[in-house]
């Protein structure tokens, strides 16, 4: 993926706020609200920055448009199916704002099984992979946190 100003900008997560802000998404996604309470609660108000952080990561590498030589390509068509999704969850948002973290972890979740899974498939277990890929890389930009068995 080339460098554009967003990537560029993204600083390397902490794996403890990777996990964090997954256990939250994946609470929310499976209806376990008083669990994704208590993760919101624990972290705080950096919760919002950390799902912001955890979409722009899921976002960037799925839309950006490849070069096709100015010819449609199967990415050209992604914008309006990412454009249908985010009207979809500002007309059925379940009375979150966009703004908070259950907006925010919704819009990830409606992402995930919109355009990350075949006819809406196992969201939670993409959700996992996810999780998995960015902790690897939490982990391989922060070595300290690693454990010895």
């Amino acid at each position: 993926m080339p460098e554009n100003t967003v990537t560029a900008s993204l600083a390397p997560m902490e794996p403890h706020d990777v996990a964090a802000a997954f256990a939250y998404i994946r609470a929310l996604q499976a209806n376990h609200i008083d669990a994704a309470g208590a993760v919101a609660n624990d972290i705080g108000p950096e919760m919002r920055r950390l799902l912001l952080d955890v979409a722009a990561r899921i976002f960037i590498p799925v839309t950006a448009v490849d070069d096709c030589d100015g010819e449609p390509c199967p990415h050209s068509f992604l914008a309006a199916a990412l454009g249908r999704l985010l009207l979809e969850v500002l007309c059925e948002g379940d009375g979150a704002c966009l703004a908070f973290p259950p907006g925010i972890a919704q819009t990830i979740i409606r992402f995930t099984e919109n355009i990350l899974t075949e006819d809406h498939g196992d969201v939670a277990d993409v959700l996992r992979q996810l999780e998995a890929a960015g902790l690897k890389q939490a982990m391989e930009a922060h070595p300290a946190h690693r454990t010895t068995a």
